[in-house]
């Protein structure tokens, strides 16, 4: 249980100082930059599941629009 108490407080210690000197870089709070993040994050992830179902739905479009012909005769 020792190790883990000593990842953490690494982890504390320089992992979450990047939160920290970005907020002292623009002037603000580092709380108003991990809280950014986290929705930042939520919000990509719904963009990204959003535009995978875009693709997933414009890929099946043109399946049905160009279907492939084996020869000229197909028409």
């Amino acid at each position: 249980m020792k190790i883990f108490y000593k990842v953490l407080l690494y982890l504390q210690k320089y992992g979450f100082y990047v939160c920290q000197r970005i907020a002292d870089r623009f002037g603000m709070r580092a709380k108003v930059v991990r809280t950014s993040f986290i929705y930042l994050t939520f919000v990509t992830l719904g963009f990204g599941f959003a535009f995978y179902l875009f693709l997933a739905f414009w890929i099946r479009i043109k399946d049905l629009i160009y279907s492939k012909r084996t020869s000229v005769f197909d028409i």
